[in-house]
């Protein structure tokens, strides 16, 4: 071809956005006689090339609208003139940039031991070889072609393909003139060159609004004010620390006029004000990472990496971290790398292939919700997981992770029946590779980041889920007690006319008790999908319903365990979570509501300040019980203990509407006060008790030295101190 070095064909590839390496045709080139510039610009009818103060034009070439050429002498930097369709612009060209990735990027991309992998790939703004832009990288290993589209470039796969970083299957490029608030999509040609739905970015830190779902360039670092809290932080998330947590789905904790979400600012003054008045120690979020739907409440997410924009952008999800912090709260977030949807613009065949999650459908769809399976033994995938735990950790100083459906990736049959799954290699159902994330999640977490806490929620007997991975197990920090949470819910949602008959709901957890770092959840997911809500559970007159409802979080609190209660639950609110709606805050103005909520601030409070009630709560020496078995007059009662030194405290339970005088055997002499009486008149309770205390007898009693005789009143649990 006269006048240029460009072959057809080359060109021709270009044009048609087919070309799988577009930084070897377009940019500057080293030829015969000096450099030649080739830049494809479609719609322009005419370029310049500028450099310094002289601007040369260059030629079209033939046949191939929009791709022109022009020799330089020597290499220089240089802009571009465009004229077209009667407009006239100017540009940095993209194509004479060199990588931002260096090699070692490339090695560990390559091997999928990236631990950071968000610092290398994804969006980020940044000023490369003298110009401000963004760049963007992206794992599409099968790919033929990748391009960054967005309204800078009419959203034209053509414009902008990306530089293929070797063996590693990442696709970068440094678009300048770019900057934070981009709207982007990546264009992908598979191998069989069909076109796919364009993609958000797996690594982006932003989205558009629902039902928008392109990814937004953001920044993601910022100014912290928590040092004091992240200094104490170990001690506060250690298993013999009071740990209270108050589960909200951000979207409906509270909702502003015209049924508006809060934003991530409102918020860090009206939750984190409440949570810290309400005595609880941690705020944890259900999924708050973007997802497409709002009625999946976060659990099928889409951009793993970016804050859900419902509540406002990452800076702002940064201040109420920063806020709960500075009120003495902890942050958890509920994570989910068990499953992701099947939107198209999700990762679902990201690059035409079973990228993500595994090609045969008994690994790779979860049937219960039509979700796909990541392929947990591909390294890139695992690398992937492992490093967005570390990224909310670190970036966003997360306090812990709470991880969903953990029980659906340790097993390869899961909800599934035989011939729907495929055994591991030696012919079980353990998923070797999905415990090797989890592991590999867990010690990267403890490791990299000293003081935080992971949590499982997981639903079988699998051994060792909160025992460390160098003894064998998981590696989690705690796991929620299932088990402990149906039997007892199952418990007090009958009659008490017929509790006698399963009394052993309220004490078989004890005998399992010491087996984990055990979290007592009463969470979401006990008050939707037509369970109704905690107080809806409780049989009897709406008088018993409160009782009741009082009696458990007396129960509960006095158990082994970290507490967990999820928004509503702490006031009774009577009707079901709707996430479409605000909490019914409005029920406060009725004195029952309000006594229950003034309970569960006491109960905390005690929890906190007594060490008897936490110190042990993952270790047998803290509990005895006194009467574990008088299942005919459904009474329950133990001790809890700290450290040597700390007052025991005795936990008394009448599960039966009926006061009972009742003598109860004490493990030490001299006075006991009542510390808490579910049935006190500031909780809505009827006044009964003990006159705020009472004194030991010398009497033998339920294998103690001493007891006394007590009020026990009807539905209701006290706590007895020693003086």
């Amino acid at each position: 071809m006269a006048g240029t070095t460009l072959e057809r064909g080359a060109a021709e590839a270009i044009a048609a956005g087919r070309h799988g390496d577009p930084f070897a045709v377009l940019g500057p080139h080293e030829v015969a006689k000096g450099w030649e510039v080739r830049a494809f610009v479609p719609g322009a009818e005419r370029l310049w090339l500028l450099t310094g103060h002289s601007a040369a034009e260059a030629a079209p070439y033939p046949g191939v609208p929009g791709l022109f050429t022009q020799p330089m002498p020597r290499r220089d930097s240089y802009r571009f003139r465009a004229q077209g369709h009667g407009n006239t612009w100017e540009f940095d060209d993209p194509y004479r940039f060199g990588p931002v990735l260096g090699e070692m990027d490339e090695h560990f991309l390559g091997e999928g031991t990236h631990r950071r992998l968000w610092q290398a790939l994804g969006a980020h703004p940044m000023t490369h070889e003298g110009a401000a832009g963004v760049h963007f990288a992206v794992w599409a290993p099968n790919a033929e072609r990748v391009s960054v589209v967005g309204d800078f470039n009419l959203w034209d796969g053509r414009r902008n393909p990306m530089r293929r970083r070797g063996a590693t299957g990442v696709w970068e490029i440094f678009l300048p003139g770019l900057h934070q608030g981009t709207v982007y999509k990546y264009e992908i040609r598979g191998q069989d060159g069909t076109i796919l739905p364009l993609k958000a970015d797996p690594v982006g830190f932003g989205s558009e609004h629902p039902p928008a779902n392109a990814s937004v360039v953001r920044e993601i670092r910022g100014d912290w004010q928590d040092a004091d809290w992240m200094a104490a932080r170990a001690a506060k998330q250690a298993i013999d620390a009071p740990i209270s947590v108050y589960e909200v789905h951000l979207g409906s904790w509270r909702r502003a006029p015209g049924n508006r979400m809060l934003s991530y600012l409102e918020l860090a003054g009206q939750l984190v004000d409440y949570a810290a008045d309400m005595g609880f120690t941690h705020i944890e979020c259900l999924p708050i990472s973007e997802y497409p739907f709002d009625g999946s409440w976060g659990y099928q997410p889409v951009g793993l990496f970016a804050p859900t924009i419902r509540h406002g952008t990452p800076e702002e999800f940064r201040a109420f971290v920063d806020a709960a912090h500075r009120r003495g709260l902890g942050v958890i977030l509920d994570w989910v790398p068990a499953h992701f949807p099947t939107d198209a613009h999700g990762l679902g065949r990201f690059d035409g292939t079973a990228l993500y999650e595994h090609e045969d459908p008994r690994e790779g769809f979860h049937q219960d919700w039509n979700t796909l399976i990541y392929n947990y033994g591909r390294v890139e995938v695992k690398n992937y997981l492992v490093s967005n735990a570390l990224y909310w950790l670190e970036e966003y100083h997360i306090d812990g992770l709470r991880v969903d459906a953990v029980a659906s990736m340790l097993y390869r049959d899961y909800s599934r029946e035989p011939g729907e799954w495929v055994p591991n290699r030696d012919g079980g159902r353990e998923n070797y590779e999905a415990i090797e994330v989890l592991r590999q999640m867990n010690a990267t977490a403890y490791g990299e980041c000293p003081g935080i806490m992971t949590v499982a929620e997981e639903s079988t007997a699998f051994p060792g889920v909160s025992r460390p991975v160098d003894w064998g197990g998981l590696g989690f920090g705690f796991k929620w007690n299932m088990g402990w949470m149906n039997d007892t819910l199952g418990y007090m949602q009958k009659d008490p006319l017929y509790r006698r008959y399963h009394h052993g709901q309220m004490t078989f957890g004890l005998v399992y008790a010491w087996s984990e770092n055990y979290i007592l959840p009463i969470s979401h997911d006990e008050v939707v999908h037509g369970k109704g809500s905690m107080l809806a559970k409780m049989p009897g007159s709406p008088w018993e319903k409160f009782a009741n409802l009082r009696a458990f979080y007396g129960f509960m609190w006095a158990h082994p365990g970290k507490k967990l209660l999820f928004m509503g639950q702490e006031f009774a609110q009577g009707a079901e979570w709707n996430h479409q709606h605000s909490l019914d805050w409005h029920q406060l103005a009725l004195a029952e509501h309000r006594g229950v909520q003034a309970l569960v601030r006491d109960l905390n409070r005690l929890y906190r300040e007594i060490p008897a009630l936490h110190v042990n709560d993952c270790r047998p020496e803290g509990f005895d019980w006194l009467e574990g078995h008088d299942a005919e007059t459904g009474v329950f009662a133990w001790v809890r203990r700290g450290r040597a030194g700390d007052r025991p405290v005795v936990a008394v339970v009448n599960m039966t509407p009926v006061q009972r005088s009742y003598r109860l055997g004490l493990p030490e002499p001299g006075h006991w006060r009542e510390i808490l009486n579910t049935d006190a008149a500031a909780y809505g309770g009827g006044n009964r008790g003990n006159l705020g205390g009472i004194g030991a007898e010398r009497v033998p009693w339920h294998g103690q030295t001493q007891s006394a005789q007590l009020v026990l009143p009807p539905l209701s649990a006290i706590y007895l101190q020693q003086d």
